[in-house]
């Protein structure tokens, strides 16, 4: 089981400035892997942790993805 931890600053920069182009290539939920800081994997088959976040954080990853994915579609 894997453990949600925060991003740090140099990894939320990494995400930031992927998440645009990423999205302009219609990939819309996919999961980035860092090691040590650094990026290792972009998964977009089967990205994965929806349930370890949540239950981590009590954040509810899905939830927020699916208001989103509204939000885009009205």
């Amino acid at each position: 089981k894997g453990v949600a931890q925060k991003l740090t600053l140099k990894e939320f920069e990494i995400a930031s400035k992927l998440g645009p182009i990423l999205a302009k290539r219609g990939l819309h939920l996919v999961g980035l892997d860092f090691i040590g800081g650094y990026l290792t994997e972009i998964n977009v088959t089967s990205p994965t942790c929806f349930v370890e976040i949540t239950e981590q954080t009590g954040h509810d990853v899905a939830k927020q993805w699916l208001q989103n994915l509204e939000k885009t579609l009205k």
